[in-house]
Protein backbone atom coordinates (compact mmCIF):
# COMPACT_ATOMS: atom_id res chain seq x y z
CA UNK A 1 0.00 0.00 0.00
CA UNK A 2 2.36 2.88 0.70
CA UNK A 3 4.29 2.43 -2.16
CA UNK A 4 1.24 3.93 -4.03
CA UNK A 5 1.98 7.34 -1.93
CA UNK A 6 4.35 10.46 -2.53
CA UNK A 7 4.18 12.31 0.29
CA UNK A 8 4.51 16.17 -0.45
CA UNK A 9 5.45 18.79 2.33
CA UNK A 10 4.82 22.26 1.69
CA UNK A 11 7.54 24.16 4.05
CA UNK A 12 7.73 27.40 1.43
CA UNK A 13 5.34 30.38 3.12
CA UNK A 14 2.27 30.83 0.97
CA UNK A 15 0.69 33.76 2.11
CA UNK A 16 0.83 32.15 5.54
CA UNK A 17 -0.15 35.17 8.41
CA UNK A 18 0.67 33.03 10.93
CA UNK A 19 3.45 31.18 12.00
CA UNK A 20 1.80 27.50 13.29
CA UNK A 21 0.80 26.14 9.52
CA UNK A 22 4.02 25.62 8.53
CA UNK A 23 5.57 23.81 11.90
CA UNK A 24 2.22 21.57 11.29
CA UNK A 25 2.49 20.81 7.94
CA UNK A 26 6.51 19.70 8.29
CA UNK A 27 4.73 17.42 11.39
CA UNK A 28 1.94 16.09 10.24
CA UNK A 29 4.21 15.20 7.08
CA UNK A 30 6.68 13.69 9.62
CA UNK A 31 3.94 11.51 11.25
CA UNK A 32 2.30 10.32 7.88
CA UNK A 33 6.11 9.17 6.77
CA UNK A 34 6.24 7.12 9.93
CA UNK A 35 3.08 5.56 9.03
CA UNK A 36 3.08 4.80 5.62
CA UNK A 37 6.95 4.11 5.10
CA UNK A 38 7.59 6.51 2.80
CA UNK A 39 9.78 9.35 2.28
CA UNK A 40 9.45 12.99 2.25
CA UNK A 41 9.20 15.69 -0.57
CA UNK A 42 9.91 18.78 1.21
CA UNK A 43 9.38 22.07 -1.05
CA UNK A 44 10.28 25.30 -0.05
CA UNK A 45 11.99 27.14 3.18
CA UNK A 46 10.15 28.95 6.29
CA UNK A 47 9.77 32.67 6.45
CA UNK A 48 8.02 34.36 9.14
CA UNK A 49 4.03 35.14 9.06
CA UNK A 50 2.92 38.17 7.29
CA UNK A 51 -0.53 39.83 6.84
CA UNK A 52 0.41 40.99 3.33
CA UNK A 53 -1.97 42.00 0.28
CA UNK A 54 -2.27 38.98 -2.42
CA UNK A 55 -0.47 41.01 -4.60
CA UNK A 56 2.66 40.86 -2.85
CA UNK A 57 2.28 37.17 -1.02
CA UNK A 58 1.62 35.44 -4.18
CA UNK A 59 5.33 36.61 -6.23
CA UNK A 60 7.03 35.64 -3.04
CA UNK A 61 5.28 32.02 -3.26
CA UNK A 62 6.22 31.65 -6.70
CA UNK A 63 9.20 29.26 -6.31
CA UNK A 64 7.44 27.24 -3.87
CA UNK A 65 3.62 27.30 -5.78
CA UNK A 66 6.29 25.86 -8.92
CA UNK A 67 7.63 23.41 -6.49
CA UNK A 68 4.45 21.85 -5.98
CA UNK A 69 3.31 21.97 -8.91
CA UNK A 70 6.35 20.11 -10.37
CA UNK A 71 6.07 17.27 -7.93
CA UNK A 72 2.47 16.66 -8.37
CA UNK A 73 3.25 16.27 -11.48
CA UNK A 74 6.19 13.91 -11.22
CA UNK A 75 4.13 11.58 -8.44
CA UNK A 76 1.73 11.83 -11.01
CA UNK A 77 3.44 10.86 -13.92
CA UNK A 78 5.28 7.61 -11.48
CA UNK A 79 1.57 6.13 -11.43
CA UNK A 80 1.42 7.65 -7.76
CA UNK A 81 -0.84 9.23 -5.65
CA UNK A 82 0.21 12.40 -4.50
CA UNK A 83 -0.14 12.75 -0.54
CA UNK A 84 0.26 16.65 0.58
CA UNK A 85 0.93 18.42 3.79
CA UNK A 86 0.24 22.05 3.14
CA UNK A 87 0.00 24.98 5.27
CA UNK A 88 -1.92 26.92 3.52
CA UNK A 89 -4.86 26.82 0.90
CA UNK A 90 -2.98 28.75 -1.07
CA UNK A 91 -0.52 26.33 -1.85
CA UNK A 92 -3.10 24.53 -4.02
CA UNK A 93 -2.42 27.52 -6.53
CA UNK A 94 0.31 25.38 -7.58
CA UNK A 95 -1.52 22.03 -7.38
CA UNK A 96 -5.32 22.33 -8.85
CA UNK A 97 -4.36 23.54 -12.33
CA UNK A 98 -1.95 19.94 -12.70
CA UNK A 99 -4.64 18.11 -11.50
CA UNK A 100 -7.34 19.80 -14.26
CA UNK A 101 -4.45 18.98 -16.59
CA UNK A 102 -3.82 15.60 -15.72
CA UNK A 103 -7.18 14.50 -14.57
CA UNK A 104 -9.93 16.60 -16.27
CA UNK A 105 -12.75 14.31 -15.13
CA UNK A 106 -11.94 14.23 -11.62
CA UNK A 107 -14.09 15.77 -9.10
CA UNK A 108 -12.42 18.32 -6.47
CA UNK A 109 -13.93 17.80 -3.13
CA UNK A 110 -12.68 21.51 -1.23
CA UNK A 111 -13.49 20.21 2.20
CA UNK A 112 -13.61 23.68 3.75
CA UNK A 113 -15.64 26.33 6.04
CA UNK A 114 -14.63 28.98 3.24
CA UNK A 115 -15.09 28.47 -0.87
CA UNK A 116 -12.05 30.42 -1.50
CA UNK A 117 -13.79 31.70 -4.34
CA UNK A 118 -12.72 35.13 -4.09
CA UNK A 119 -11.27 37.39 -6.91
CA UNK A 120 -8.99 40.40 -6.44
CA UNK A 121 -12.21 43.01 -6.62
CA UNK A 122 -14.20 40.93 -4.16
CA UNK A 123 -11.80 39.95 -1.56
CA UNK A 124 -12.07 42.28 1.67
CA UNK A 125 -8.99 40.62 3.01
CA UNK A 126 -6.76 40.24 0.51
CA UNK A 127 -6.27 37.23 1.61
CA UNK A 128 -4.36 35.25 -0.87
CA UNK A 129 -6.04 31.77 0.50
CA UNK A 130 -9.49 32.73 0.18
CA UNK A 131 -9.15 33.49 -4.04
CA UNK A 132 -7.54 30.26 -4.88
CA UNK A 133 -10.12 28.25 -6.10
CA UNK A 134 -11.71 30.98 -8.05
CA UNK A 135 -8.00 31.04 -9.72
CA UNK A 136 -8.05 27.80 -10.72
CA UNK A 137 -11.15 27.90 -12.11
CA UNK A 138 -10.16 30.67 -14.61
CA UNK A 139 -12.07 34.05 -12.75
CA UNK A 140 -8.87 35.89 -12.36
CA UNK A 141 -4.94 35.35 -13.08
CA UNK A 142 -2.77 33.74 -10.30
CA UNK A 143 -0.08 33.45 -12.39
CA UNK A 144 -0.10 29.52 -12.10
CA UNK A 145 -2.88 28.01 -14.28
CA UNK A 146 -6.18 27.24 -14.53
CA UNK A 147 -8.80 24.72 -16.24
CA UNK A 148 -10.69 23.72 -13.54
CA UNK A 149 -14.05 23.22 -14.44
CA UNK A 150 -16.48 24.37 -11.29
CA UNK A 151 -19.09 22.53 -12.22
CA UNK A 152 -16.77 19.85 -10.81
CA UNK A 153 -16.01 21.20 -7.49
CA UNK A 154 -17.66 20.37 -4.68
CA UNK A 155 -17.38 22.47 -1.29
CA UNK A 156 -17.78 20.25 1.37
CA UNK A 157 -19.07 21.97 5.19
CA UNK A 158 -19.22 25.60 3.71
CA UNK A 159 -20.83 27.61 5.82
CA UNK A 160 -18.33 31.24 5.54
CA UNK A 161 -18.92 32.57 2.78
CA UNK A 162 -18.72 36.16 1.60
CA UNK A 163 -21.67 37.94 0.01
CA UNK A 164 -20.22 38.54 -3.76
CA UNK A 165 -18.15 35.36 -3.38
CA UNK A 166 -21.28 33.10 -2.74
CA UNK A 167 -22.83 35.32 -6.31
CA UNK A 168 -19.65 34.03 -7.55
CA UNK A 169 -19.83 30.35 -6.50
CA UNK A 170 -23.56 30.11 -7.46
CA UNK A 171 -22.76 31.73 -11.04
CA UNK A 172 -19.62 29.46 -11.85
CA UNK A 173 -22.06 26.70 -11.06
CA UNK A 174 -19.69 24.73 -8.10
CA UNK A 175 -21.61 22.84 -5.19
CA UNK A 176 -21.68 24.27 -2.05
CA UNK A 177 -23.00 21.81 0.95
CA UNK A 178 -23.62 23.35 4.48
CA UNK A 179 -22.60 20.83 7.04
CA UNK A 180 -26.15 19.62 7.77
CA UNK A 181 -25.98 18.89 3.97
CA UNK A 182 -22.36 17.36 4.21
CA UNK A 183 -23.41 13.81 4.86
CA UNK A 184 -21.38 10.76 3.06
CA UNK A 185 -24.29 9.75 1.38
CA UNK A 186 -24.60 13.22 -0.38
CA UNK A 187 -21.29 13.52 -1.14
CA UNK A 188 -20.97 10.00 -2.94
CA UNK A 189 -24.13 10.91 -5.51
CA UNK A 190 -22.32 13.94 -5.86
CA UNK A 191 -19.13 11.86 -7.01
CA UNK A 192 -21.30 9.62 -8.73
CA UNK A 193 -18.30 7.44 -9.09
CA UNK A 194 -15.92 10.02 -10.78
CA UNK A 195 -12.10 10.54 -9.98
CA UNK A 196 -11.42 12.28 -6.67
CA UNK A 197 -8.99 14.65 -6.03
CA UNK A 198 -9.67 15.82 -1.77
CA UNK A 199 -8.84 19.06 0.09
CA UNK A 200 -9.15 19.21 3.90
CA UNK A 201 -8.82 22.33 5.73
CA UNK A 202 -9.09 21.70 9.37
CA UNK A 203 -11.12 24.53 9.84
CA UNK A 204 -14.05 22.96 8.26
CA UNK A 205 -14.42 21.18 11.62
CA UNK A 206 -16.34 22.46 14.83
CA UNK A 207 -13.00 23.91 17.02
CA UNK A 208 -11.62 22.23 19.46
CA UNK A 209 -10.23 18.82 17.46
CA UNK A 210 -7.46 20.33 15.47
CA UNK A 211 -6.92 23.77 15.63
CA UNK A 212 -6.62 26.44 12.50
CA UNK A 213 -5.84 29.75 12.05
CA UNK A 214 -9.51 30.38 11.43
CA UNK A 215 -12.33 29.66 13.88
CA UNK A 216 -15.52 28.88 12.54
CA UNK A 217 -18.20 27.41 14.62
CA UNK A 218 -20.99 24.79 14.32
CA UNK A 219 -18.58 22.46 12.12
CA UNK A 220 -18.23 19.30 10.97
CA UNK A 221 -17.21 16.29 13.38
CA UNK A 222 -13.78 14.30 12.86
CA UNK A 223 -15.92 11.16 12.73
CA UNK A 224 -17.86 12.64 10.08
CA UNK A 225 -15.30 13.48 7.68
CA UNK A 226 -13.87 10.06 8.27
CA UNK A 227 -17.48 8.58 7.06
CA UNK A 228 -17.22 10.65 3.88
CA UNK A 229 -13.73 9.49 3.28
CA UNK A 230 -14.87 5.41 3.72
CA UNK A 231 -17.65 6.10 1.73
CA UNK A 232 -15.90 7.57 -1.42
CA UNK A 233 -15.24 4.12 -3.99
CA UNK A 234 -12.38 2.30 -3.74
CA UNK A 235 -9.51 3.62 -6.31
CA UNK A 236 -11.61 6.93 -7.13
CA UNK A 237 -8.81 8.71 -5.36
CA UNK A 238 -6.41 11.12 -6.85
CA UNK A 239 -4.75 12.95 -4.19
CA UNK A 240 -5.03 14.19 -1.09
CA UNK A 241 -3.75 17.57 0.34
CA UNK A 242 -4.02 18.42 4.36
CA UNK A 243 -4.03 22.23 5.03
CA UNK A 244 -4.31 24.35 7.64
CA UNK A 245 -3.39 22.52 10.77
CA UNK A 246 -2.35 25.52 13.31
CA UNK A 247 0.51 23.68 15.30
CA UNK A 248 1.14 25.59 19.28
CA UNK A 249 -2.58 26.08 20.11
CA UNK A 250 -2.25 26.03 23.65
CA UNK A 251 -6.05 24.90 24.13
CA UNK A 252 -5.69 21.35 22.26
CA UNK A 253 -2.81 19.31 22.37
CA UNK A 254 -0.76 18.90 19.66
CA UNK A 255 -0.31 14.55 19.71
CA UNK A 256 -3.99 14.63 19.83
CA UNK A 257 -4.77 16.44 17.16
CA UNK A 258 -2.36 14.99 14.69
CA UNK A 259 -3.19 11.48 15.72
CA UNK A 260 -6.83 12.58 14.97
CA UNK A 261 -5.43 13.69 11.39
CA UNK A 262 -3.64 10.64 10.81
CA UNK A 263 -6.66 8.41 12.00
CA UNK A 264 -9.29 10.34 9.92
CA UNK A 265 -6.64 10.25 6.66
CA UNK A 266 -6.82 6.39 7.42
CA UNK A 267 -10.53 5.96 6.28
CA UNK A 268 -9.48 6.53 2.88
CA UNK A 269 -9.72 3.13 0.80
CA UNK A 270 -6.62 3.45 -0.63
Amino acid sequence: MTSRFSLIVSQGRVADRTDGALIGARRVGAALSDLLGVEQKVIGSPSPAVTDDWSDALPQAESTLLGLRDAVRDALDAGSIPLLATNTCAASLGTLPTVAERHPDAVVLWIDAHGDFNTPVTTDSGYLGGMVVAAACGLWESGHGAGLDPAQVIVVGGRDIDVAEGELLAAAGVTVLAPSESTPERVTELVAGRPVWIHVDWDVLEPGYIPAAYRVPEGLLPHQIAAIFAALPTDSVRGVELAEFEAGDPEVPERMSIELILETFQHLAL
